[in-house]
């Protein structure tokens, strides 16, 4: 038990590491570049990817059916 625990913990901090410094980083590009007429912000930036990576896997599902459309009977 004490080994999840420790792993749950590298794994949380690291992710919550990782999710800080993208909601960051906008807002330290748009101070370095003073460019505030396109601005991404963090949560943007990650609901992009999240939406990527779930297109990602609805096609990967699509074209899994499609080889295994033999096997189904309808």
């Amino acid at each position: 038990m004490e080994y999840i625990d420790r792993c749950l913990t590298r794994i949380t901090l690291w992710g919550a590491l990782v999710l800080a410094f993208i909601a960051v980083v906008p807002n330290i590009l748009v101070e370095l570049t003073k460019v505030t007429t396109f601005y991404f912000g963090g949560t943007a930036i990650l609901i992009m990817v999240g939406v990527a990576i779930e297109t990602v896997t609805q096609l990967e599902a699509q074209l899994l059916m499609r080889h295994y459309e033999g096997f189904i009977r309808r």
